[in-house]
């Protein structure tokens, strides 16, 4: 089999190749996670006086 660059070859192809090239993300979604801040307000987080009672 001949050997043919990659700048050469068809669109499809390049597809291909580079798609066999990528690994799985196996169910990690490749977004950017942000810890939320210890300082700003949070009206949903449980208060000290709420597990007292």
């Amino acid at each position: 089999m001949k050997m043919i660059p990659l700048e050469k070859q068809s669109k499809k192809a390049r597809r291909d190749y580079n798609a066999k090239q990528r690994g799985s993300w196996n169910g990690v979604k490749p977004v950017t996670r942000v810890e939320k801040s210890k300082k700003a307000y949070d009206r949903k987080k449980q208060g000290y006086y709420d597990n007292i009672l």
